[in-house]
């Protein structure tokens, strides 16, 4: 007896699901409208629209972003293009990768880029860029530079900065006077 009742609902249950994928429906006052529930769904331009607008210092920010297709080390690229329906914001692609980025103010003068959603950060010094996962704490793209960035890297890399630990010309080290109290 049970599975006489049971059949007819199992035939039933794929067409009321269907039915309720394909459509909604909306009634008022005995009237039944049916709706798409495809247009019912932000569109992408809608979602960007919904975007924060950005303060007068990060769209200050966002005018110092290198775009374009920037070659990173092992082989890699990250490509930046500005949004268009999104002035600040940036559309950040590493291979299948894609990040919407707004430009976030920092207290060392980096360029700095982020995608909360996706827990990413772009990040753009002078002498390189990097795409950094914070979530999982790892690298997606490093050394990436576009030509000025190349440039500052290879005077960097020709004229050093000292270090902190080195002597000032003309004065002794810190190791060089030796230790300040005896050791027994």
């Amino acid at each position: 007896m049970k599975a006489l009742l049971a059949s007819p609902l199992l035939f039933m249950l794929p067409v009321a699901l269907w039915a309720q994928t394909a459509s909604s429906v909306e009634r008022r006052a005995g009237h039944v409208e049916i709706k798409n529930k495809a247009k019912a769904r932000p569109m992408a331009s809608e979602s960007v629209a919904a975007a924060a607008v950005l303060t007068p210092a990060e769209l200050a920010i966002a005018q110092r972003v290198h775009v374009g297709k920037l070659p990173c080390e092992l082989g890699a690229s990250v490509t930046l293009a500005a949004d268009p329906h999104a002035p600040g914001y940036f559309q950040v692609q590493l291979g299948k990768l894609k990040f919407h980025m707004a430009p976030v103010e920092t207290t060392t003068g980096a360029i700095r880029l982020e995608d909360r959603k996706a827990g990413t950060v772009w990040l753009q010094l002078a002498n390189k860029s990097m795409l950094l996962n914070h979530k999982l704490g790892q690298r997606l793209a490093d050394a990436c530079m576009n030509p000025a960035q190349l440039l500052v890297a290879d005077v960097m890399e020709k004229n050093p900065t000292p270090s902190v630990l080195d002597a000032p010309a003309g004065r002794p080290g810190p190791l060089a006077a030796g230790p300040a109290v005896a050791l027994k």
